[in-house]
Parts: structure tokens; sequence; C-alpha cells
């Protein structure tokens, strides 16, 4: 976004709001991704423990903290709109973009936390190709289209950006959400106990594959008709 801000009506200004934009949605995005982690954690250990009721019951529980995030998230930028960015600049075009964009942020977030979490959900049922497919094909399928098209052809220019960057984030939660909705509990847990039930099988192999030079060992030293015997 920031090679695309480049080529905006005025590239100055552009480019100085987005650095500020994108240091503020770093500073959003750490919320999300730590609960992200924990509820990736949490779901993973129910259904490694056959107990795929309490893990739905932890995705639902994650994902409604992860609304409550994005929610906080929007009051957070509409609160701060016109003062943030003035810890950066004094520009007052820079200042202007700034708190132009900052709600649609927030909008953003209300997307943003959920889609995250819900990647969480998928890692601990060991499904992060599907929450990588889904991220590729809404940002670059969806959002890249819709942002070019309003930035550059429909004259909303800096503004068309992140408008296009809201929706990606829009449709890649409906997206993430129609998944986990229709994730069968019951069959993530049963798949859970074959992965683990496989690595385990495995482990026996190597345990055992391990041992058996040892016993051979001990045989030679052992056997009377070896020259080389201690005995």
């Amino acid at each position: 976004m920031i090679l695309l801000c480049g080529l905006l009506l005025n590239p100055r200004a552009t480019v100085a709001s987005m650095g500020i934009l994108i240091q503020t949605t770093s500073l959003i995005y750490i919320f999300p991704s730590s609960l992200s982690f924990s509820v990736s954690t949490r779901v993973g250990n129910e259904l490694g423990a056959n107990q795929p009721k309490k893990a739905k019951v932890a995705a639902i529980t994650g994902l409604c903290c992860s609304f409550l995030l994005g929610f906080s998230a929007l009051s957070f930028t509409v609160m701060v709109r016109k003062v943030w960015a003035t810890m950066f600049t004094q520009d007052e075009e820079i200042i202007g973009l700034t708190s132009l964009v900052l709600p649609i942020i927030g909008l953003c977030e209300l997307g943003n936390c959920p889609q995250t979490t819900g990647c969480g959900v998928l890692r601990g049922t060991a499904r992060p190709k599907v929450g990588a497919n889904i991220n590729l094909g809404c940002f670059y399928l969806v959002g890249m289209p819709v942002a070019v098209w309003l930035a550059f052809f429909a004259g909303f220019d800096f503004e068309g950006l992140w408008i296009g960057l809201l929706a990606a984030q829009g449709s890649c939660m409906v997206t993430m959400l129609l998944v986990l909705a229709c994730t069968d509990w019951d069959f993530q847990a049963r798949r859970a106990k074959e992965l683990t039930g496989t690595l385990a099988v495995d482990d026996n192999h190597e345990t055992e594959d391990n041992k058996q030079p040892k016993t051979e060992i001990k045989d030679h030293f052992n056997d009377p008709n070896n020259n080389n015997s201690p005995v």
C-alpha cells in the first residue's frame, strides 16, 4: 500500500500518513494476535484430549472476545483521531489525512480481530492452510482490486486504499466464520487422535530401533563361543 501511495495525487503527505497508520495498526494487532495464539493452544489441547464440545466452546469464547476487541479498537480510533497524528508530526495536511482514515481503520479491526482469532482456531484444528488460503484470496482477489479502483478510478484517493482494506477484512471475516460454522468438531477430535496416534507409533518404532543395537552388543559379549567375551 505504501507503493500505491507514491502514485496518488499528493505522495509526500499520503506516504507519511500511511507510515503513521501502519504503526497504529501494528500496535492494535498485538491484542488479537495474542488472543489468537491462546485460542489456538486451547482448542488444540481440547481436541487432543478428545473433548470436541469443549474445543467448540473455547473457539466460540475466543471469537466473542475478539468482537469485544474489535469494538474497543473502533472506539479507540474514533476518540483519538484528531490528536493521534500530532505525536508524529505537526504537518496539518498529514494530520488531516490521518484523522480522516483512522475511523476506517477502526472498522477494519472489527473484521481483523475475529478473522485473526479464527486463524488461531484453524491452527488449533491443524488446518493452517485453510486460513492462509482465505487470507490470500480475500486480500489479493478482493481487497487489492477494490483499493486500486477506488483510489485511482473512483476519486477516493488515499481514503480509497483503506476502504479496499476494509473490503478485504470484511470478506475475510465472513469467509472465516462460515468455515468455522461448518466445522465438524467430532470429526476434528477423531482427526487429532489419528494424528497423535500416528506420531506415537512412530516414536515407539524409533525407541525400539534405538534399543536393538544395545541388545545385540550385550548378546555378543555374553556369547561363550565368542573369543572376545570377557567371561
